[in-house]
């Protein structure tokens, strides 16, 4: 029997599976080795995959229900959070990723869970179009590796509040010394990967500077169970920070949310630095201690200093932890590289996303580090796997190889190919961690998880009815619009 998928939605589905691959192939052969003296990273990763490919197609059908996806996107693009363009663009790579492993060991065949597949990318494409809208770029890597997410109205905002800095004053001085402490803590919070850090831009300021705008993720305590009691006194648990700079050329900002800069990032280029927290019930960027240099300096210093505390508890933590405890929370980390849309649309669950799926816990007793670490070089970085190769004839796009990363879904299921649908319903997990104990530290205060998710469902942002004239090409052509105005104010509201 054909499916009911027209060839349509498979030529939609197969060109975005291939720019996907395409994307996730480069960014992982110009990084270096991902290794860590205390976590098993890639165990954990080839864990995540697995569970990304049992659990997320319902968990996104559930958040599609409440708020569609292109909703989130536009939501998510007046504010920093973990709906950002490394998570969002990593949600076709994860799941294909569980995918292909199981292609590869002959428990799938490529026409199985069809619908699961469609479903799961067509819900990565509409947020990233959503999210990437003021580009018109699903990623990055389609605007030559630029990610300029904001409009004309919110980098104006943070052009006209930084606060200006020169080289070894007292701000410019705490401001790097902050960064550095925060990189390290991000860094281990997040079981040493670097998903706690987003970057996006570059954008243009007065005088020929360009800006570029980071985000720091998940500081306090967030959905991250082992983050309870040890961020406790971390004040913000999201925090952006708009930094202008002299004399330099960000001339990479890609799908990882990384960049390069042209000539090498220098600090004592800083020229303008402003620190805002924001996050799935703010309505857009609040100023963090920016009422003066002096204010935001002394802020950054007690940050920092609570930072590196924090940092000195959570290795003691986790160097108590087991293998299994630490592949836990590394797979749970990058499985839930999506969680905040669940945050966005209300309808978050601790266990929906801090739960190893029992189907996918069957293949933990495989991975110890000799084998993660081959899988995970195979299948994204040699794609070496059989499953991976085409014909002799085939050149892939960078490295002109047999091997392509995802496998596409075939058109045959159209006319007569057997075919299954689904993985079926989401079934029980489990995890090794603790429980979470405390609440979430949001713009709103501390709050349960019942009050998280009921603000989040009766949340409406300012200017969010006239969300579809916050364009650039309306407003080049109605700048004396009370609308035009109305939204101007709605993006410096906070400040």
């Amino acid at each position: 029997m054909p499916s009911n998928r027209t060839y349509r939605e498979l030529l939609d589905t197969n060109a975005y599976l291939r720019k996907a691959s395409d994307s996730f192939f480069f960014q992982c052969t110009t990084r270096t080795v991902q290794e860590s003296k205390l976590f098993p990273v890639n165990p954990y990763i080839a864990m995540s995959y697995l569970n990304a490919w049992y659990r997320w197609p319902e968990l996104l059908r559930r958040i599609d229900a409440a708020m569609p996806a292109e909703e989130i996107g536009d939501r998510a693009r007046q504010v920093g959070s973990y709906v950002n363009t490394i998570t969002m663009g990593l949600i076709p790579n994860f799941y294909l990723g569980g995918r292909q492993i199981l292609l590869d060991m002959g428990l799938l065949k490529p026409t199985d869970a069809i619908d699961d597949v469609l479903s799961v990318l067509d819900f990565g494409e509409r947020i990233n179009q959503s999210l990437h809208r003021a580009h018109a770029h699903v990623m990055p890597s389609d605007a030559s590796q630029r990610a300029q997410i904001h409009n004309a109205r919110q980098t104006q905002a943070f052009e006209d509040e930084g606060i200006g800095v020169s080289a070894g004053d007292r701000l410019h001085t705490a401001f790097g010394r902050f960064m550095a402490t925060a990189s390290a803590y991000g860094f281990l919070s997040h079981c040493e990967c670097r998903l706690s850090f987003n970057n996006h831009g570059p954008y243009k300021t007065a005088g020929g500077h360009e800006m570029l705008v980071r985000d720091m993720l998940d500081l306090s305590e967030c959905d991250y169970p082992w983050m309870d009691g040890i961020a406790a006194g971390i004040e913000h648990n999201n925090l952006t920070v708009a930094v202008v700079m002299k004399d330099t050329h960000f001339s990479i900002v890609d799908d990882w949310g990384s960049f390069e800069a042209t000539p090498a990032y220098d600090a004592a280029n800083i020229v303008a630095v402003g620190v805002y927290t924001s996050d799935h019930l703010s309505d857009g960027y609040i100023p963090v201690h920016m009422d003066s240099a002096s204010d935001l300096a002394d802020h950054l210093d007690d940050l920092r200093e609570k930072m590196a505390e924090a940092t000195t508890g959570m290795w003691k933590m986790m160097a108590g932890w087991s293998r299994e405890q630490m592949i836990d929370a590394g797979s749970l980390v990058y499985s839930g590289v999506v969680k905040d849309l669940a945050h966005f649309a209300g309808v978050y669950e601790q266990d929906d996303w801090f739960d190893v799926d029992e189907q996918a816990q069957r293949f933990k007793p495989l991975m110890n580090d000799e084998y993660g670490g081959s899988l995970i070089a195979e299948i994204v970085g040699l794609v070496s796997m059989s499953s991976q190769q085409w014909s002799p004839h085939h050149m892939a796009k960078f490295n002109d190889g047999r091997g392509e990363m995802w496998t596409p879904v075939p058109y045959s299921i159209l006319v007569d190919d057997d075919w299954t649908s689904t993985v079926g319903a989401m079934g029980p997990g489990h995890t090794s961690l603790p429980a979470k104990t405390a609440g979430w530290n949001t713009t709103r205060g501390m709050l349960t998880l019942e009050e998280n998710n009921r603000l989040a469902r009766e949340f409406r942002p300012a200017g969010w009815d006239l969300r579809f004239y916050d364009d650039d090409t309306w407003f080049k052509n109605h700048a004396d619009d009370p609308r035009a105005q109305a939204l101007g104010r709605a993006a410096a509201a906070a400040s």
